[in-house]
Parts: structure tokens; C-alpha cells; sequence
């Protein structure tokens, strides 16, 4: 199981964007009445219950227990389960797995193919959008230079993103039996919640791996010394602004 470091809380209350942009997604999944659909890193709900709303039969995992029990206490009417997306099982093979802004986090990528796989019958599809190749490029290289000039290298092991070209993740969905139908990567500057302290917030909730180690005090520096520094490229007009790339997948188990 994944470490537990989400905190539902700022989650819910920041960074809402996250499952609003996630709803244009749900258009290529396209759920029908009646289908068997997996949620895969539901977070706290919102897009389960979208998916809900057409009559499918859904369930939401996550590997964290404060954002399963959030989500729980949103939708009490559904099915939430914490599960790890690396190796999670299904009692009754399913026509769907839908993910949003997950898999990023998840860098044994072969695993979660592997498990998406087995989970979906013949002719299920896998719809999914996460970080792609180049996201959040200014905000890591900010990161990276100021840890840099203070003598604090941060090690590759303490970026916890995995940010895939469409050719590297299509290819690991041919070797596991899927026929790609749609990959894009896209741009896609996000408006982030909190005025002032938008980036600031951003940072202690997804960027938290890279300040592994440093006390308190130290990462309270560092991250005004990386706001400060990127306060002329992404700060516009009162609002902060991530510099998001991300990919969008459809692809279907094959069946034979």
C-alpha cells in the first residue's frame, strides 16, 4: 500500500480543479446503464458519483484511507474501497476502468496495465488522463534549483511523478494486450484555488516528496524561495498558474 500523506481536507478544499477537469473526461468513457465500472484512484468521489448518475454499477478505489473515508462520508450510496493500483482485483470482470489525474503517481506503470487488464472482459475499455511528458516543467525546475543552491541535491527517488511520452505509455498498453483507440498530449495551464497562496498550497500538497529530510524551517524557505521564483511566469492577475501537460487514453482489451 501506498503512503498515506494525502490530506483530504486541502485536498477538497483547494484543489477542486482536479475532478472538474475531469469531468470532460467522462464524455470519452461514455458510461452506459448497466456496465460495471472501476474508478481507479477516486479520491474523494466526485467523478464516482458522475459516473453513477448514468445507472452504472460503479465502485471507487484509492490507496489512501482518508480520501476513501471523505469520499464514503460524500456518497454514502456507493461502493468505495481502499486498493493500491498496482496490484487491486475485481470479483466479476468489468466493462470499464476509469482514471483521472492518478496514474502519474504510480511510477510501476507495467503494474497497473497488468492489473487494468485482467480486471476488464474482452472488448473493455481503459479510459484514463494523468501528467504527461513535460508536466509541471517550471514548477520542478524551480524546485530542483533552489534545493540545488542551497547544497541540498535531491535524489531522482524523491520526484514521485511518472511523466510518460504517449509513444513510451501506448507502447506498455500493446505489450499487456490493448489496441490504443485515442492517446494526445496536451497543454493545459491550470488556474490554481487560493489567490495569493495558490502555488504555495499546490506544493505542500503534490510536491511534498521533493523536501524529504529537510526540517521544517528549511522547506518553509525553500518553497517561498521557488514561489518567489516563479511569481514572474505563473502569476498572473492575482491568480497562480501550473504549467499541466497531460495525456488522455482510450484503449480496448483485445479479445482474442
Amino acid at each position: 500500500m501506498l503512503q498515506d500523506f494525502w490530506n483530504s481536507g486541502l485536498y477538497e478544499g483547494n484543489h477542486g480543479f482536479v475532478w472538474q477537469y475531469g469531468e470532460s473526461l467522462l464524455k470519452l468513457l461514455a458510461p452506459k446503464a448497466g456496465e460495471r465500472i472501476l474508478d481507479l484512484g477516486c479520491g474523494t468521489g466526485q467523478l464516482t458519483a458522475k459516473i453513477a448518475e448514468s445507472g452504472a454499477f460503479v465502485q471507487g478505489i484509492d490507496s489512501s484511507l482518508s480520501m476513501i473515508a471523505k469520499a464514503r462520508s460524500n456518497y454514502p450510496q456507493l461502493d468505495f474501497a481502499v486498493a493500491d493500483a498496482r496490484d487491486f482485483e475485481v470479483v466479476a470482470p468489468l466493462d470499464a476502468v476509469f482514471s483521472n489525474a492518478v496514474l502519474h503517481w504510480v511510477k510501476e506503470a507495467d503494474a497497473v496495465i497488468n492489473c487494468v487488464a485482467k480486471s476488464l472482459k474482452p472488448g473493455g475499455r481503459f479510459v484514463a488522463e494523468f501528467g504527461g511528458k513535460g508536466n509541471v516543467g517550471a514548477i520542478v525546475g524551480a524546485i530542483l534549483s533552489v534545493l540545488s543552491e542551497i547544497g541540498c541535491e535531491s535524489p531522482a527517488s524523491l520526484n514521485p511523478w511518472y511523466f510518460p511520452s504517449v509513444g513510451e505509455y501506448a507502447g506498455l498498453l500493446e505489450k499487456q494486450g490493448f489496441e490504443v483507440r485515442y492517446a494526445v498530449l496536451f497543454d493545459r495551464p491550470t488556474l490554481l484555488e487560493g489567490g495569493s497562496a495558490g502555488m504555495v498550497n499546490w506544493i505542500e500538497m503534490f510536491a511534498g516528496g521533493f523536501f524529504s529530510g529537510l526540517s521544517e524551517e528549511v522547506r518553509s524557505q525553500v518553497i517561498k524561495q521557488v514561489e518567489h521564483r516563479l511569481r514572474s511566469t505563473q502569476y498572473h492577475d492575482g491568480t497562480w498558474i501550473a504549467d499541466y501537460r497531460r495525456i488522455r487514453v482510450v484503449a480496448v482489451k483485445n479479445s482474442y
